[in-house]
Formats: C-alpha cells, structure tokens, sequence
C-alpha cells in the first residue's frame, strides 16, 4: 500500500513539471510563460528567421521595399513594368482596404507582396498569441486574396523582440526584414547607421507618407536616377535573403525611424 501511494505521487509531480511552458530563453511578455489553455501553442525554441537590415552581397544591387499600401499610384505601375523593378511590398490590410486589386496589378507586373501585419501595432512586448494573430492573419488574407504565402515580414515600426520571431517562424517567415535606409517623402535619403550614401546590398524602405511632396513614382524616379549614378542596380529581395542563416536568440530591438515611420 505504502509502495503504491509513494509511486503515484511521483507520477503526479512529473505530470505537474510537465505542464510547464517550453524552453527557451524568456524575453518578458509573450514568452509563454503563465499561457491560459486554448491560446495557442507555446513557442518553440528552434531556429529563429535572420533580421536584416542590409543583406552581405557581392553584386552592386540594393533593393527597394515599401511599406503599408497607403499611396496606390497608377504610375507607378507602369514604372514597375517598364523598368522591371523586382520591388518589395509589405501590405498592411487595414491600410490597403479596398485597394487589393491595384497590388495585383503590381503583382502581374513583377512586384512581390510581403506581410507587414493586419493592423500595424508596435509587437515589441505584445503577448505571442497577439502577435501571431498579427502576423499569421495577414498570412491568411494574402494567401487567400493572391494564393501566395510570404516568406518576409517587416514588423510595424521596426520594433520586434523574440516574441516577434518566435511567431513569425511559426507563421512560416523566412527572413524580418528592417532597412538602413529611408526614401523620404520630399525624396531625399536618410540613413539609420554606417556611411550616408547608398551602398550595395541596402535595403531602402519607401514609407507611406501622409502628404508627400512628391508621388510615389517621382520619389522612385529620382531615386533610380542616384543609383545608376553610383553604378547600382535593383535586386530582388527574396532571392538574396534565402543565403542568410538564421538567427541565434536575439534580443529586442528598435529600428531608428524617419519622421514618418514605416
């Protein structure tokens, strides 16, 4: 009797340890740690997707991504197709609204499209089922709108933590993606670090301004003419990321913004 009592005590005590959250290294909120039943899956601690905010290359390209969905130029539809600009797009489906159809028009012409979110929050510190609701549900919409799943992510602002990663790797993101360089919208370049001139493997995100001075396609008119001063041409984005290796366990980050944020 005494033997049997002992032995189911020890059952119920490695049943209790086993209801931990998983491992991993914690980062605050949104670890899994104190995770209610029915949320979600905790996080693993696997391989996490590379952050990037330039990409190590040889060939003199930088690549253009833009952000949001706000300004839906149709020029600048017309200047993707002319000059085959292998263009970014990170859409926010609350911004883009009823203004999918002009993205599958960029879409035809050669543009990717990318995940920036549904809502554009600020993840850094958000619990992991916010935001996977976040990133996986703009994975959802786009999936469901052009039959593509993206494999980049820029998070809202260029703040992210290890939450973000974790959720982002279970989304099926391959890479986040930040910048080092802003198109402003009176079309001049700002820089978040290292030398102020364009470099290759820059990664120059086109915000959405609010009251540009310049269209969209003036904006990228004139930053196609520097380039071709310096020797550059435009990469594809994708086709670079995919050499990178993934991230160990980074730590939070804030990316330095322009005014007008992306």
């Amino acid at each position: 009797m005494r033997a049997g009592l002992l032995a189911g005590a020890v059952a119920l005590l490695a049943a209790v340890a086993g209801c931990g959250p998983s491992g991993g290294v914690g980062d605050g909120a949104g670890d899994g740690a104190g995770r209610s039943p029915g949320v979600g899956p905790v996080p693993g601690a696997g391989a996490l997707p590379p952050v990037v905010d330039r990409v190590p290359t040889r060939d003199r390209v930088v690549f253009l991504t833009y952000d949001d969905g706000a300004e839906r130029d149709p020029r600048f539809v017309d200047l993707v197709r002319e000059r085959r600009l292998p263009v970014s797009l990170f859409l926010t489906d609350s911004v883009v609204g009823p203004g999918y159809a002009h993205f599958a028009r960029l879409r035809s012409v050669g543009a990717s499209l990318q995940n920036h979110t549904l809502d554009h929050p600020a993840l850094r510190g958000l619990p992991y089922a916010g935001q996977r609701a976040e990133i996986c549900g703009q994975q959802r919409k786009l999936k469901s709108r052009f039959g593509v799943r993206p494999r980049l992510f820029r998070p809202p602002y260029g703040t992210y933590d290890t939450t973000t990663l974790r959720a982002a790797a279970d989304c099926g993101i391959a890479a986040v993606v930040l910048w080092r360089v802003t198109l402003e919208p009176d079309g001049h370049l700002t820089y978040t670090d290292g030398p102020h001139h364009l470099n290759p493997g820059d990664i120059i995100a086109v915000p959405s301004g609010e009251a540009p001075t310049l269209s969209l396609t003036e904006r990228t008119t004139r930053l196609l003419t520097e380039l071709e001063e310096r020797g550059l041409e435009v990469g594809k984005l994708e086709d670079h990321v995919g050499h990178i290796s993934p991230s160990a366990v980074p730590g939070e980050h804030r990316s330095p913004l322009s005014p007008s944020g992306v």
